[in-house]
């Protein structure tokens, strides 16, 4: 029973996705209705999951079912984490994206099930305790996206961009298959944890097939988070999809795929971990100076957000590489991170998806000009979140670049920290760009604007206040959760992956 109740949250995902995928046969059942059965089913697994994330001081780490799955399932504090991060990224992109999805007639229920696949993929993804379980989950929730950013197949370059992203995820998945390969010949098997276990025995004779291995998952992994020179791909591809979709890719696709790697390099291949850390303080500097340069010169704000989306992965890694020096620390400014930039990311997509499908279609830098006239309440939320991706004091944002930049300094990396402080004071100009447009420069469009109507707006405030929250915490309120909780409940994640 106990097996039953930890798999619970995989459970209604999964049921979800099947049977809206049932029930899209019958046309009564019309958009609206299957994003709130989506919501549904999310929910209980939302609620499931809070069962085994245990906010306590307790970590654990289960094997569900292992005389079926034979360890290839783990059931932990920090799967339970990053599994809450993935269904609340879900949750938020529905209820800011089903205005959106009534407006644009070509999405139909089927959309929710490869949705919810997609979330089913990530979920598994992050629980996978093997590597082949771990390509099987990938390449789930990536099928369900190449169907999702081309769904709308009346736009020629919603095709073109699932396309392009099928050809090079699919040529990703082979490096990954290859890297799995590589493993089992070194160490005869694809067990997280017994990995490392095995390697300790024969690393001497078989160290290279091992870096060779890891190397190859790791250009997977690069290439899935858009690091340079892997990033070509991410403006096209989410610059062509759905905005709810490109929200969605952007923050919640990305933490499910931190969240297996940070487990299999972590716990497996910390023997190996320092072979590529000067590769990666080249790929660093460049992912960072690359996406800041692609952020100045573009004039699309979605294109823009994309742009800089590759900036955020850099200051990412800057905390993966500081992971050899500070272990614990290192990985939860990774996982608190990955809170921050999620939270202002699928704010930004999603405000801009919601004016867009029910406003004046906004694209430009110039499209938003005088914006806070015609639209107040949604230039000062675009503004927070504007304020939070760039790292200013009192957004959650400034709290997570705060503490990946100390940690690099701690780890004897000031110079990624440097060059990530550089970055950051660049990203003010395409941000605050975007700010000084919207409060400073006059429109003509101010008459005949459509009230603000539907729960989106709502969430986006929540969003917005969580942001800040996320900034000023317990400073404000004595006694009130803060930004601790979050840093606290990251810790507990990492320690997890050491239990058992």
């Amino acid at each position: 029973m106990i097996d039953f109740i930890y798999v619970l949250p995989l459970f209604f995902v999964g049921l979800g996705a099947i049977s809206l995928m049932i029930v899209s046969t019958f046309k009564s059942v019309t958009i609206r209705k299957g994003s709130i059965t989506t919501l549904v089913f999310l929910s209980m697994a939302f609620i499931s999951n809070l069962y085994n994330l245990n906010t306590g001081d307790e970590v654990y780490s289960h094997y569900p079912f292992i005389d079926i799955f034979n360890k290839m399932i783990i059931v932990d504090t920090y799967a339970s984490y990053f599994s809450t991060i993935l269904i609340l990224g879900a949750i938020l992109t529905i209820l800011i994206g089903i205005h959106y999805f009534e407006k644009h007639k070509e999405f139909t229920v089927e959309f929710f099930s490869l949705f919810l696949f997609s979330v089913f993929g990530m979920m598994l993804l992050v629980h996978a305790n093997e590597l082949i379980s771990a390509f099987v989950a990938l390449e789930i929730a990536s099928i369900s996206l190449y169907v999702m950013i081309g769904f709308e197949k009346v736009i020629s370059k919603r095709i073109e961009a699932s396309y392009r992203y099928l050809v090079l995820g699919s040529l990703a998945g082979v490096f990954f298959l290859l890297g799995t390969s590589f493993v089992y010949g070194a160490t005869g098997t694809t067990t997280i944890g017994t990995i490392g276990d095995m390697s300790l025995n024969t690393f001497a004779t078989n160290m290279n097939l091992l870096i060779i291995g890891g190397t190859m998952i790791l250009i997977t992994f690069l290439f899935k988070i858009a690091a340079f020179p892997f990033q070509n791909w991410a403006i096209d591809v989410y610059s062509g999809a759905p905005l709810p979709v490109t929200a969605y890719m952007a923050a919640t696709f990305k933490a499910a795929i931190f969240g297996f790697v940070l487990r299999l390099f972590i716990v497996d291949f910390d023997l190996i971990r320092d072979f590529w850390d000067d590769a990666l303080v080249y790929v660093i500097i460049l992912t960072l100076a690359y996406g800041s340069f692609l952020a100045i010169i573009q004039k699309s704000l979605k294109r823009m957000l994309v742009a800089s989306s590759i900036v955020h992965t850099g200051y990412l890694l800057i905390a993966f590489t500081s992971i050899s020096a500070l272990g614990e620390s290192g990985a939860s400014s990774i996982i608190f991170y990955l809170v921050a930039y999620f939270l202002s990311a699928v704010g930004a997509f999603g405000l801009i998806a919601y004016i867009s499908s029910d406003d004046h279609l906004r694209i430009t830098y110039d499209d938003f000009r005088g914006f806070a006239k015609i639209r107040p309440y949604m230039a000062a939320m675009l503004s927070i979140f504007m304020l939070s991706l760039a790292g200013i004091p009192s957004t959650i944002g400034f709290i997570g670049k705060f503490y990946i930049f100390t940690g690099a300094i701690e780890a004897g990396n000031t110079i990624l920290a440097v060059v990530g402080i550089i970055a950051t004071f660049i990203s003010v100009y395409y941000y605050f760009k975007l700010i000084a447009i919207m409060y400073f420069y006059r429109s003509a469009e101010m008459t005949n604007v459509p009230p603000l109507k539907g729960v989106a707006p709502v969430v986006i405030a929540f969003i917005a206040l969580a942001i800040i929250w996320g900034g000023v915490g317990n400073t404000l309120v004595a006694y009130f959760p803060g930004v601790d909780l979050l840093i606290d409940m990251a810790k507990l994640s990492y320690e997890s992956l050491f239990v058992g």
